[in-house]
């Protein structure tokens, strides 16, 4: 197909291609990050890279910033009122604004560490097809495990500051491809016992800064160096990617209200199985 199309056409195919992809499976507890390297592999496209991936990251974080907007406004204007008071857990809005922050630290000071200390991450075994069908088997079982042993009881209200702490330490695992940002924060909130509605929405919303900062780095990255005919496919990307990503979104919140997650095991499972039948 690329062979009887112009190579630009092509290029701003697969990235739109691309896009949808990372859109859709951001927010699924499936690993957007696996999905983008094991797709080119099966189509015999050449790796995107850990910055061209992760620039599509812009268009999930717009979309869930757009999702979410009108809490977003709330949680915002009870952050800036905390200072105003002597309690900054004397409600749900300010606590979740602070859970927020403060699950973010982890990942943040994990992605300090490997960008120090670690310069080819990029390039090491982690990064390889076989972690990630090893880590997608295991994160399934993992999450076949939350949901049998996790009492899934537990509203907003009853989140206490050691579950956001484990929440923060598990989305830093999320660092390495095949975890799953959303599917490892999904999983320790269902450890801890919050019922699925919660889980996934305090998922989605403390994922925010970690999505968003992690994008606008990459992107500017590759804008300092790049022309804007070599920007023009990332930008493609990051479009698609924000509209598969509020279907993604809706989807997955309609779903988990009345479903558990079982089948998300099962997909992995098989996504896991899948990848190591190629290598």
């Amino acid at each position: 197909m690329s062979a009887e199309i112009s190579p630009y056409v092509f290029i701003y195919l697969k990235s739109f291609f691309l896009g949808i992809i990372q859109g859709f499976t951001e927010f699924l507890p499936i690993s957007s990050t696996a999905h983008l390297k094991v797709f080119p592999h099966l189509f015999g496209w050449s790796d995107p890279g850990v910055s061209f991936s992760a620039s599509l990251q812009l268009g999930s974080a717009f979309a869930i910033i757009y999702y979410f907007r009108e809490e977003i406004s709330v949680i915002i204007n009870s952050f800036f009122s905390i200072s105003t008071h002597l309690s900054v857990f004397d409600d749900d809005n300010k606590r979740l604004a602070n859970y927020i922050i403060l699950a973010n630290i982890p990942i943040f000071l994990v992605g300090f560490l490997i960008k120090s200390f670690w310069p080819d991450y990029s390039d090491s075994n982690f990064r390889s097809l076989f972690f990630i069908a090893f880590i997608s088997i295991f994160m399934a079982l993992l999450l076949a495990a939350s949901e049998i042993y996790g009492r899934k009881n537990k509203l907003f209200s009853d989140i206490n500051l050691q579950d956001i702490i484990l929440l923060g330490i598990s989305q830093s695992l999320a660092i390495f491809p095949g975890v799953s940002r959303s599917g490892i924060t999904l999983t320790s909130a269902l450890f801890s016992g919050v019922e699925r509605k919660t889980a996934a929405r305090l998922s989605f919303l403390i994922g925010i800064p970690a999505i968003s900062i992690s994008g606008f780095v990459e992107f500017f990255t590759i804008l300092r160096t790049s022309s804007v005919i070599d920007i023009l496919p990332i930008i493609i990307g990051i479009i698609s990617s924000f509209f598969s990503s509020i279907f993604a979104i809706d989807l997955f919140l309609k779903f988990v209200a009345k479903n558990n997650t079982f089948a998300f095991v099962y997909y992995r499972l098989a996504f896991g199985a899948l990848i190591l039948s190629t290598l």
